[in-house]
């Protein structure tokens, strides 16, 4: 398989041509753009000792926007020619209407990179993928004799766009993604249990998938299901509990990311809405948006309406300073763009996204915080979760827990939940650690039935007065 770049305008659409109709879909409007795209995607697949999976994605298509005040009109199309792109202004005029906008300044240009532009997928061939993962499979096994079944899987994709503005203005991008996971199945005296583990990026395949990289997840993955296979039930009540860094960001990012994007603000359904400049979480609380982390898998050198990303602090020292905006969102507001504006591929429009959302470290020392906890839980993984963006309230549930009591960490826990809401647990985190940490590198994220992907990471924290919810008491 070979890689051609992608230039829509000097084979599929002229652009000029393509220039004419988008000044025509956007005359009289605020803002709008055509967006293109071309991706292309692989993911193999072992399960139980035999190759279950193996697909191979191709698309392409463009997507033309035009904005007039809270009005977005959007057409999208897969084929790259000029018919479908008068068929798409017609629709797009609609939110015009009779016109009577000022077109928004365009985005400022930028020459960084911050990711390679190879192709992840011509890194390795595909037998030799197949011999790999059966390596993987072999190579948990031998580990331990409780191993009863192993999942594993590697991901590749490149996505290459090309975003048109009214003014004439050309932004491209070359998007590379690499992922690899894996999941452990033990059993015990009839009992099963399972943990995961993997990393990835925006690199090469080859530094996701070097042997030394996939037997440390491999390694972590049997750690965590060994641990799951004499976890107790959890207990039930409302109890401090200490984070750990890292993935737990995950929490941070659903419970208060989500009410700090500027649509929910605009709109007034966000928990957050209305209190800029105002305490929101307790002093020494800082969390950022960071589009411009190098190789990071939420890390997007332009948004998807073409501004640069940017590092943005959303809390600072407790107090709320920002909110994330795409360019319509951050026009009806009065602000600037902050490189936000997101969307899963040229058949959806953009709106307000997290990119990496962490919390900065603190001063405090993780075993001094375990040591203050009396009676609670320490939560080092988390699976799924959700969230109510108007009053921030979670349910989280727990893949790696353990009970401490008077400072001591005891019986790993199952079942656990974590229960509150956004705007309080941000008031009740009582130490910061100094150990920040990103996650590995294998976080997505879904609004609005579009899914993008992301990367979270906080310090250990512990808060008080979360509910957890589990099994006993």
């Amino acid at each position: 398989m070979t890689s051609e770049a992608f230039r829509p305008f000097e084979t599929a659409l002229d652009q000029d041509t393509a220039l004419r109709h988008l000044w025509e879909a956007t005359a009289g409007a605020d803002d709008g753009e055509l967006f293109l795209e071309r991706r292309r995607s692989e993911v193999l697949s072992f399960d139980d000792g035999r190759l279950k999976t193996a697909s191979f994605d191709a698309s392409e298509g463009f997507g033309l926007r035009a904005v007039r005040g809270e009005t977005a009109g959007y057409a999208h199309s897969t084929t790259l020619e000029e018919n479908a792109l008068k068929r798409a202004v017609e629709t797009t005029r609609l939110a015009v209407g009779s016109g009577g906008g000022t077109m928004a300044e365009a985005p400022q240009a930028t020459n960084r990179r911050l990711y390679t532009d190879a192709d992840p997928m011509l890194g390795a061939t595909f037998p030799a993928k197949v011999e790999l993962l059966a390596e993987i499979d072999a190579y948990a096994r031998g580990l331990d004799s409780s191993v009863v079944q192993v999942l594993a899987s590697v991901a590749a994709s490149l996505q290459e766009v090309a975003i048109l503005r009214p003014e004439g203005t050309l932004v491209t991008d070359i998007r590379p993604m690499a992922r690899f996971n894996v999941s452990v199945i033990v059993e015990k005296d009839g009992r099963r249990e399972s943990g995961g583990a993997g990393g990835g990026g925006r690199v090469d395949l080859g530094g996701v998938i070097a042997t030394d990289v996939w037997q440390r997840h491999v390694r972590e993955a049997l750690r965590i299901a060994k641990v799951n296979l004499e976890a107790e039930p959890a207990p039930a009540g409302v109890m401090d509990v200490v984070l750990g860094p890292g993935w737990p960001g995950i929490l941070l990012h659903e419970a208060v990311g989500h009410g700090l994007e500027g649509d929910f603000n605009r709109k007034g359904t966000s928990a957050f809405a209305g209190l800029m400049g105002q305490r929101v979480a307790a002093p020494g609380v800082t969390v950022l948006d960071d589009g411009t982390i190098p190789d990071r898998r939420g890390s997007i050198t332009v948004d998807d309406e073409g501004t640069p990303s940017q590092k943005n602090v959303l809390i600072e020292d407790g107090i709320l300073v920002g909110y994330m905006q795409d360019r319509q969102n951050a026009r009806l507001m009065g602000v600037a763009p902050t490189g936000n504006g997101r969307r899963e591929s040229f058949a959806h429009a953009p709106m307000p996204r997290m990119t990496n959302t962490y919390m900065l470290s603190g001063d405090a020392d993780p075993a001094a915080m375990m040591a203050d906890l009396k009676d609670g839980i320490y939560a080092v993984g988390f699976g799924g979760g959700q969230v109510d963006i108007t009053n921030g309230k979670f349910v989280f549930s727990c893949t790696e827990a353990y009970r401490v009591k008077n400072g001591k960490i005891g019986a790993p826990v199952k079942g656990a939940t974590l229960i509150g809401d956004g705007p309080t647990s941000l008031k009740q985190i009582r130490a910061i650690g100094n150990d920040m940490a990103l996650d590995p590198g294998i976080g997505n994220c879904g609004k609005a039935g579009q899914w993008v992907p992301v990367g979270v990471g906080q310090p250990s924290l512990l808060i008080g007065g979360l509910t957890v919810g589990g099994a006993g008491g």
